[in-house]
């Protein structure tokens, strides 16, 4: 890709996404000009994932429940939600919008490896 073609593509993601101090592959531009160009098709859907595992604690063993929700924002970007349950009621949750270049590639490549 020439230089020219790679600055026009980070001009076109830069409308949807923070991409200041960003260093992008030549794939990466095109894999974050992709997300932009068909993000439509993804605005709006959420998707939840739970897991369950035991753990210890001073107190001894727990069994924690794991909650993951990425939902797409209606601007280009994604929210990302994460709570747990514990059997001895403990709780806590935490919530997280991704809308730099390097965090949307980092949440792709992600779910590309699951």
């Amino acid at each position: 890709m020439d230089k020219n073609e790679k600055k026009r593509l980070r001009a076109h993601v830069g409308e949807h996404l923070d991409i200041s101090g960003a260093r992008l592959t030549d794939d990466e531009a095109e894999q974050l000009a992709d997300f932009v160009d068909n993000y439509d098709e993804f605005r709006g859907r959420s998707d939840t994932r739970t897991s369950t595992h035991v753990g210890w604690s001073s107190e001894g063993k727990y069994t924690r429940e794991e909650t993951y929700t990425d939902t797409f924002t209606h601007d280009v970007g994604i929210r990302t939600d994460y709570s747990y349950q514990d059997d001895d009621g403990q709780t806590g949750e935490s919530s997280n919008n991704v809308t730099d270049a390097r965090g949307v590639l980092n949440w792709l490549n992600d779910r590309r490896r699951k």
